[in-house]
This record gives C-alpha cells, structure tokens and sequence, in this order.
C-alpha cells in the first residue's frame, strides 16, 4: 500500500483536521482514508470522539441566538455564496469524490452539480418561510402562525454520496436558522471536509457548521448526538438498522427525527411498454454508481410478453459497460466501496445460481482490476424465494423476475418492509394512476428511472424512514410551529 495524495488545483480543498467552531482541530489518533479503486491511501482524518463531539454541540448551541436571528436574507446570501464556490470548485470536488468514494469522474461532476443545487435551492426558500393567520372562534382574539428553527441539528450522512447528502441536509437547516453537527462518514471524511473549506470561505460563522471525522467512535458519537438534550433534532441517512438504534436512542429527549433507510425498489416493465425506454430506465436506475444508490432498482420486474426481448437488449446494454479506476478516460463504472459490499454481491449472485437464476452476464468478482471491483450483472429466471428479492443489493446485479398480472405484480413488489423508490413503464394511462397510487412506497418514477431532483421531495414509507428532503417541504424537517393568540381586542365601534 502506498500514499497518494489528491493533486486539486485548489490546495486548501484537501483538510486532514475536523472542523469545530471555526477552527481545524486534530486528535491524539487518526484512521487512513482509502481509495477503493487502487487501495492507495489518500490521507489521514482525526479519530474523535465523544468530547469533541460535546464541543461542537456546544459550538453549536452558541452559536444559534445569533444565526438564528439573521435576517433571512443574510443566510441566503451565505447559502448562495456557497454554492457558487462549489461550481467554481467543481474539478477539484470531483476529483475528490471520485478518488475516496470510486465513482467515475462523470458521476462525481454530476454529483457535485446536484449537491451544489441544494444549497442554491435553499438559499430561495430561506426568504420564503411563511406563518399563517387563523380565524379566531372568539371575536376579541386572533391567531398566526410562526415558523422557527428547530435548534441544534445533528446530521449523520452515508459515503454513497459524500457531497449532495451533506448538502441536502445542511441546505434547508442552515436556511431555516439551525446550527448544525456533522458526523461526516469515514469511507469519504475528504468530500466533506473540502465542503467545510468552502463554508468558511462563503462567510458560514463560527459554531455554525462543525464536522467531526471518526472511525472507531461511529457508535458512540451516533448515541450522542441522539442522547445530547443540546441537539433538538437528528437527521439520518443510512442503514434501517441502524436507524432504528437511533431512534430508540433519540426517545430520551423525544427529539425531531427525520430518517431516510434503506430500500428495495421494484422496477416493473409492462407488456405496453417501450422496451427500449425501459432498458435505458434499467440502466439508469440499477447501475448508477454501481448499484450504490439506496434507490437503485433492486427487483426488476417483466412482463412474460416482453421477458426475453427486454432480458436481451439489457444484457446487450451492459456489454458495453467500461469498467475500472473512476479517473480513467471512457470508465462507466467504477469499484464497490469496500471488500465487504463485494462479497455481499457475490453471496447474493451464488444463492440465485443455486436456486435456479441465470447468469447472462458477469456474475463475478473482477480480481484482475482490484480486490473492490465486481463485473456488472444480468441474472434471468429469478424467483421470490432468492436473497436479492429480499435484501438491498447495493451493487451492480440486476436479477430480473418474470410475471404474468398488474395484480401479481404489485402484491409482489409491495411484499417489502421497506418503500423508498419504486418504478414502472406503461403507455396505459388507467394503469400509470393504478399502478402509481399502488405501490406501497415514497417516490414511483413513471416511464423513468430516476426520481432524484432537488425539487421533488425526496423520501420513504415503512422502514426505509420518515421525513422529507429537498423540495419546498425540506425545510420544514428544521422548524417548529408556534401559534401566537392576541386577544383583548375590542371591535371597532362604527
């Protein structure tokens, strides 16, 4: 294993300091950061952990009476100037992203776009926070409506997407009048950290935004900033699991919660259909950053009319996937995260070989690129029983299952604990609304593969969480409602 450094044109991007109340802190130990392609270490972040975590809160908390009173327009401009920063810094974020996280540089520019929206986004809705005025049922009272900043926010965020998660979070919190705790993910600290330069660059104060790097302390950090009576509201992205472990944690002080888990997505293609669209729709919604998406399509559906025509033309479509190091010229897809996600698609692609799947193509760990990379897969004839229907992949197999009814197929692809994302394609416009109200889950796309834009409200039902990101409603997850009664007032006398 070797050590090589990012080269970013912009030097001050790449931090190995946690970042509280303004300053770069450090720590007795650090864990190394990894890129997945090649193995190499990319640099060192700080292992902090739960008394460090205590001085952000405290950071934190100082710093709301001030931030939380600026006019809204001062904190758009803040948020606004940020985002410009972001686009100015686009190549370097990029590379950033792709170097710690594996993705290729195409993705990861695309990422850094998308991330950056959130905060321009935000940075409208922060003047656009609106009470209302409630008729009274006694004629010498009125009513209105407040909106305020919830306080403290602590916010857990995944490594699939190291920037827009953040972003997607901080955005609305920070327009809203929060201060906000990060626990960055320590897969991808690097991403977050840049983040943080470019928030102190774009005039974020002190105490404002504070990101803490760890790796043995995840846990313990996780059950502070829960257990924490400073920390009003804790928003997660991640694991059902370990959503659930939070939650329970965060009953202790009944905090705000916002959780976007895991997911299971049905992608149905019926027999009305444009194959080609569906296969296009395929692509895009099951090997996105190699399947590493919480809303890739996990179950792909087929009608038996169209089952061997669509099964073709996608296999044909993944032949001409490139893959391997993300900063290489032509690279489609890049390597899974880390050897645990590989052999979890390997198991998952070995249990729907024995119980009868085929495998079209790849189906294997692709060694001769590196221990993280596994060749995209198309596995046909799969059945209920197989672990794939049941359990996120989070990798690039697409196992595709045959049906016969509108009916079956909705019971199926509703026999889930989760409900984040699901898609279909149909021209049947009886079906689109039938099948769209049907499907037991937060976000359907329709003759589309994906359903991520800054202003659709992004989220799940069931166990994949509760709770909305992005669009106009993101911002409400970081406020409260206060009803304000005025009463003694005497009429006018005419």
């Amino acid at each position: 294993m070797s050590t090589q450094a990012p080269k970013l044109q912009n030097t001050r991007l790449l931090r190995d300091k946690a970042y509280i109340n303004g300053e770069w802190v450090g720590g007795s130990k650090t864990f190394d950061v990894f890129d997945p392609a090649t193995g190499n270490k990319l640099g060192s972040c700080p292992d902090l952990g739960i008394s460090e975590t205590q001085s952000a809160i405290q950071a934190a908390h100082a710093a709301f009476p001030t931030f939380s009173r600026l006019p809204a327009r001062q904190r758009s401009n803040i948020l606004r100037t940020w985002f410009n920063l972001m686009h100015e810094n686009k190549s370097d974020l990029a590379r950033l992203c792709t170097l710690e996280n594996g993705k290729p540089t195409a993705d990861a520019t695309g990422e850094v776009t998308y991330a950056a929206s959130f905060l321009e986004w935000f940075s409208e809705e922060a003047v656009r926070i609106y009470g209302d005025t409630i008729s009274s049922s006694t004629p010498t009272s009125r009513i209105i409506t407040l909106k305020q900043p919830v306080g403290v926010v602590g916010l857990m965020t995944p490594w699939n997407f190291p920037l827009a998660m953040l972003t997607r979070k901080v955005g609305p919190a920070l327009a809203a009048g929060c201060t906000v705790v990060v626990k960055a993910p320590s897969e991808t600290p690097l991403s977050a950290l840049a983040l943080a330069e470019l928030a102190e660059k774009a005039g974020v104060p002190r105490g404002v935004f504070n990101v803490i790097t760890t790796h043995e302390h995840t846990a313990e950090i996780g059950k502070e900033l829960c257990e924490n009576p400073t920390v009003k509201k804790v928003s997660f992205t991640g694991s059902t699991n370990v959503g659930k472990l939070l939650m329970k944690q965060s009953s202790s002080t009944l905090k705000k919660l916002s959780f976007e888990l895991g997911g299971n997505a049905p992608f149905i293609v019926f027999d009305d259909a444009d194959v080609d669209e569906a296969v296009a729709g395929a692509v895009a919604s099951k090997f996105r950053s190699s399947g590493q998406t919480c809303v890739c399509a996990n179950r792909i559906y087929v009608q038996r009319g169209i089952y061997d025509q669509f099964v073709e033309k996608l296999t044909e479509k993944v032949k001409g996937f490139k893959v391997g190091n993300g900063l290489e010229e032509g690279v489609t897809h890049g390597p899974l995260i880390h050897g645990n996600a590989v052999d979890k698609v390997q198991k998952q692609v070995e249990d729907a070989v024995k119980k009868g799947g085929k495998v079209l193509i790849g189906g294997k760990k692709a060694e001769h690129l590196g221990p993280n990379f596994f060749e995209p897969t198309v596995i046909r004839d799969m059945t209920d029983d197989m672990t794939l229907c049941s359990e996120e992949t989070f990798g690039p197999i697409a196992g595709i299952f045959p049906f016969e009814t509108e009916e079956e197929v909705v019971s199926r692809a509703n026999a889930a604990d989760v409900g984040l994302a699901g898609y279909f394609f149909s021209k049947d416009l009886g079906r689109i609304w039938r099948i769209a109200e049907g499907l037991e889950v937060g976000m359907v796309g329709v003759n589309t593969g994906l359903v991520s834009d800054v202003a659709s409200p992004f989220g799940g039902i069931k166990e994949s969480g509760f709770g909305r990101e992005g669009s106009k409603y993101g911002i409400d997850e970081y406020q409260v409602m206060k009803s304000v009664t005025f009463g003694g007032l005497k009429p006018l006398k005419l």
